[in-house]
């Protein structure tokens, strides 16, 4: 897929929380290209001088009705403070699309499941609106410490049927999302996953005993995008380093050296 580096025109800049903005952005000349659930965008970031790196941001939902790229951005040190100053009618340099997707399963009608906590919520609305447009019923699990933890619900509830499960209870189901009845209650064709490692890896481990295909989106550090720099290396199956950025970051669980127990 052909990548592109454009400056995108910032169309708006929503403060979900205080930590937690949606950057919405279009190309003022021409529509947007295609881009796959799971892929990234490494952006650069021009206000922070002690930030050399561009940083790669989870592609969260394309708006194709107003040729929109939304991106939700995590503030956790001076670069993404940076992009969380940025205001609209400026512009952020894009390199995108990075990276790998999230499998459309064949056929019709199939049950999927998408298990995400914290910024790992991100991917799965773009995804949830392609398995919806391709026939099957998505079904999102997300997760949070709290109830302020779960973003972007409305959206989520547009494109698929939504569960929640916080660890104090103050919305939905009180525990983590493998805790969750709906796992109980339904059988999935397929789950993908993406948040903390060890939330992926219980949810792997689920899909596993249940011997349900299962992919996973990590969020390994990528500075370059394109498997030049070699520091978002994963180990595969077979013990060997895999580049993140450029095989990934969505992968079959079994493509993973992860230890989960049958």
């Amino acid at each position: 897929m052909k990548k592109y580096v454009k400056d995108l025109h910032i169309t708006g800049v929503e403060h979900l929380r205080k930590d937690y903005v949606l950057l919405r952005l279009t190309d003022q000349t021409n529509p947007l290209p295609e881009m796959q659930p799971g892929q990234f965008v490494e952006v650069r970031v021009d206000k922070s001088a002690e930030t050399f790196l561009r940083r790669p941001i989870s592609i969260n939902y394309v708006d194709r009705a107003n040729n929109e790229l939304w991106l939700l951005v995590h503030v956790v040190g001076q670069g993404t403070a940076a992009l969380s100053s940025l205001k609209p009618g400026e512009f952020l340099n894009c390199l995108f699309p990075l990276g790998n997707g999230f499998t459309i399963p064949e056929g019709k009608n199939k049950q999927v499941l998408l298990v995400g906590g914290g910024v790992g919520t991100a991917p799965l609305l773009y995804y949830g609106e392609a398995l919806k447009t391709a026939g099957h019923t998505p079904t999102f699990l997300l997760g949070g410490r709290s109830a302020c933890d779960v973003l972007q619900l409305e959206n989520f509830e547009q494109q698929g049927h939504v569960c929640v499960t916080t660890e104090d209870g103050s919305l939905g189901e009180k525990g983590y999302v493998t805790n969750h009845s709906v796992l109980n209650e339904t059988m999935f064709d397929a789950i993908a996953t993406c948040g903390p490692k060890p939330m992926m890896m219980a949810v792997a481990r689920y899909a596993s005993q249940k011997a349900i295909p299962c992919e996973a989106s990590l969020e390994n550090m990528m500075a370059c995008g394109v498997g030049a720099c070699l520091c978002c290396v994963e180990k595969n199956h077979e013990g060997h380093n895999i580049c993140v950025c450029k095989e990934g970051p969505v992968f079959n669980i079994n493509q993973l050296q992860w230890q989960i127990s049958k």
